[in-house]
């Protein structure tokens, strides 16, 4: 089945890990679709934003979302796509 960026991504976390992680890591948290793969959200991502993705890391909540983790690659800093989304 093939989703496409906009159903995969459903929003990103602005809470204080989430700006932590930003800040030292280069990472933003998004909350996804539960049927998308990593690989989805990669693509996803790369689509939307036009960023280089490094790698994705997925986790499911006890609220039961299921959460991306995207680390972006060093030319790509995530404060400045949270700033595109309205986040800082």
């Amino acid at each position: 089945m093939k989703m496409d960026a906009y159903q995969t991504i459903k929003h990103p976390v602005s809470s204080e890990k989430a700006i932590r992680l930003m800040e030292s890591e280069n990472k933003l948290v998004f909350v996804v679709d539960e049927k998308a793969t990593k690989a989805d959200v990669k693509k996803a991502i790369e689509e939307l934003f036009k960023a280089k993705v490094n790698a994705v890391n997925t986790l499911h909540t006890m609220r039961g979302q299921k959460r991306a983790y995207v680390t972006f690659a060093k030319e790509t800093p995530a404060i400045d796509i949270a700033t595109s989304l309205g986040m800082m």
